[in-house]
C-alpha cells in the first residue's frame, strides 16, 4: 500500500506559493529522501505532507485517508514529526521531554500510562540517551540534544517518521549514528521514514527513495541510482562529481566535486 499520497499540492505563505501543483507517492516501509538546494521547497512540502503547512490547494491522503479528515490525536499517533530547530525550556529533563511524544496517548494523568512508560523507556535505549534520563536539555552536548529529540519522535511509536534535516549541526559521528537508528526502525520495525538531507552521498546510502526538488518543483523521483546522475547533479545542484557505486549494495557515491558556477 502507498502510506502517502500527495496530489496536485500547492503550498505557500500568505501570497507567496513555494510548492505550485505537485504530486508524488511514498511507498510504506521505505525510508524517502527530500533532497535540494536550499529554497527549493523540501521542508515546506514535508511540513504539508504532516499537515503542519496547510495547502493553498490539493490532497494529502494517508493510507487513502485525507490528512484533513483525520482527528489531531489520530494524525499525532499516525506521523511523528521532527522539526530542524525544536524549541523547548531549557531546564526540561530528557526523561520529561520524551515524555511528552506520548501526549496523543494520554486520557488522563501521565504516571497513570503504563504502557507509555515502557514506550518512552523503550525510545531513550534506541536513542542511546537513557543515561542521561535526569540531564538538563541545556546542559547537553549538541549530538546528545539531537538524539534526545529523536526519543521523544519515537516515544510516539507512529508507523510514519518525518525528520527535518536531523543531522544538521552534528559532527559525522553523531551525523551516522542517527541515520544508522533510523535504518534499523526501519528494517526490525517497517517505520516509513520521510527525510530531508542535504549530503548527497548520505541521501544514496541510507534511502531507499529520493525525491529531488528545485524551486518547488518535483524533478526526478526514483532511486538514488536513478536520480543521483551526472546530468542531475549538473542541471539541479550546477555541481559535477565522479559517480562510482558501492561494491554490494550497489548505491551511488559521488566523489571529487567540482562547481559549475562561475565565481
Amino acid at each position: 500500500m502507498n502510506v502517502i499520497v500527495g496530489k496536485n499540492l500547492t503550498i505557500g505563505y500568505g501570497k507567496k506559493t513555494i510548492v505550485d501543483n505537485q504530486s508524488l507517492t511514498i511507498a510504506a516501509g521505505q525510508i524517502t529522501g527530500l533532497i535540494g538546494p536550499n529554497g527549493s521547497g523540501k521542508s515546506t512540502l514535508l511540513k504539508a505532507l504532516c499537515g503542519i503547512n496547510p495547502l493553498k490547494n490539493g490532497t494529502v491522503l494517508i493510507n487513502q485517508q485525507p490528512l484533513t479528515a483525520m482527528a489531531n490525536k489520530q494524525r499525532a499517533k499516525t506521523i511523528a514529526y521532527l522539526a530542524q530547530t525544536p524549541v523547548v525550556p531549557g531546564d526540561l529533563t530528557v526523561l520529561n521531554l520524551v515524555k511528552m511524544g506520548r501526549y496523543a496517548f494520554y486520557r488522563g494523568l501521565m504516571n497513570r500510562d503504563e504502557q507509555g512508560k515502557a514506550e518512552v523507556q523503550q525510545a531513550m535505549v534506541a536513542a542511546k540517551v537513557d543515561h542521561l534520563a535526569n540531564r538538563r536539555i541545556d546542559s547537553l552536548s549538541g549530538g546528545q540534544r539531537q538524539r534526545a529529540f529523536i526519543a521523544m519522535t519515537l516515544a510516539h511509536n507512529s508507523p510514519i517518521i518525518m525528520l527535518d534535516e536531523p543531522t544538521t549541526y552534528l559532527d559525522l559521528t553523531h551525523q551516522l549514528g542517527i541515520l544508522n537508528l533510523l535504518k534499523e526502525l526501519n528494517l526490525t520495525q517497517q517505520k516509513t521514514v520521510v527525510i530531508v538531507l542535504h549530503d548527497l552521498n548520505q541521501a544514496a546510502q541510507y534511502c531507499d527513495q529520493l525525491i529531488c526538488m528545485q524551486h518547488g518543483t518535483i524533478m526526478k523521483t526514483g532511486t538514488p541510482k536513478e536520480v543521483l546522475t551526472a546530468p542531475l547533479l549538473a542541471n539541479i545542484f550546477q555541481v559535477k562529481a565522479d559517480i562510482t557505486y558501492h561494491s554490494e549494495q550497489q548505491y551511488p557515491q559521488l566523489q571529487d566535486y567540482e562547481t559549475l558556477v562561475q565565481s
